[in-house]
């Protein structure tokens, strides 16, 4: 069986095509278009005309490539932006109208379900509990885990772009802005101190955008030749830091010329990063790991574990 899974991030659509059997699959493709779909209408609830216009636009490409590849099923899930837009499911329909992709809008939970599911895949999370951070556009989930579950999960609706939005008004960013954002994140994050007070995580795990493009830089940086088929990205909490005071300080053009930089993370990864150093500063974590599975690679794992029960109880 061939399968589509489809991921309508707030600022990112992906395209993962994969050939699955009983027990094994094979990844045949991956694609990702900067749609930026809460651009200007994120803080306001609603998806602009033109974000509108771009949604349609990357899902009739997608449908093209689809029907290239002969997929027998189609798995597309729509996240924080769409969910929150009073012209989300509107957005939906005319997707479904249009190119016969029917979206499932997931809630904040199910997202960060299907995140620990993907990166449980990718790493061996071991006896000590990680805190799991994805960092999108829209919302941000945080899960707390170690190889044998998950203890706890949140999503919080205050994604890069809301934040960016927000407080990122100078280029290079000011200490006020950083002061706001810090004091922003301490009451709105109240829950997920709560939960790492008990649980008491050690070591965080970034999935998704943001820390592909830092472990990129990295990469650049230190001449790391990356395996296409790994699962864990090389990163560390001291390459953080020292990508973290560089970035800081400096423009969005001067950003953009950062060897490992994309022009599609470029807006969004200092808001990303000041959040990245509150939560290992105020959660005194000791590592980052990186893991190259997040929700798409969740969705594909959940079909795959449904066609081995299918294949099991028709046997």
């Amino acid at each position: 069986m061939k399968v589509a899974v489809i991921d309508l991030g707030t600022n990112t659509f992906h395209l993962l095509i994969a050939r699955v059997d009983r027990n094994s699959h094979e990844i045949l493709l991956r694609e990702r278009k900067a749609v930026k779909i809460g651009e200007k209408g994120i803080n306001k609830g609603e998806i602009t005309q033109a974000a509108w216009e771009r949604a349609l636009i990357a899902l009739s490409e997608f449908k093209a490539t689809i029907d290239e590849h002969q997929i027998d099923k189609v798995f597309a899930t729509a996240t924080s932006a769409i969910r929150n837009a009073s012209n989300g499911q509107a957005l939906a329909k005319e997707i479904h109208q249009q190119t016969g992709i029917e979206i499932e809008v997931i809630s904040g939970m199910r997202e960060a379900e299907l995140i620990h599911h993907g990166a449980s895949k990718a790493l061996d999370f071991g006896s000590e509990k990680n805190l799991i951070m994805d960092i999108g556009g829209g919302s941000i989930e945080f899960i707390i885990a170690d190889s044998d579950q998950a203890y706890w999960l949140r999503s919080f609706e205050v994604g890069g772009q809301r934040l960016v939005e927000k407080f990122h008004k100078s280029d290079p960013i000011t200490s006020k802005e950083i002061t706001d954002l810090d004091a922003f994140f301490e009451a709105e994050l109240q829950p997920l101190a709560e939960a790492c007070a008990e649980h008491r995580p050690t070591t965080l795990v970034g999935c998704s955008g943001t820390f592909d493009t830092l472990s990129d830089i990295y990469c650049e940086q230190t001449k790391t030749v990356r395996d296409p088929d790994t699962t864990e990205y090389p990163f560390g909490i001291e390459a953080f830091k020292d990508i973290f005071n560089d970035l800081i300080n400096k423009t969005r053009e001067e950003r953009l010329a950062i060897p490992g930089m994309i022009e599609m993370r470029v807006d969004m990864i200092v808001v990303a990063c000041i959040l990245v150093d509150y939560i290992i500063e105020k959660f005194q974590l000791k590592n980052i790991r990186v893991s190259a599975y997040a929700l798409k690679e969740g969705i594909l794992y959940n079909v795959l574990d449904s066609l081995q029960k299918e294949i099991n109880t028709s046997n």
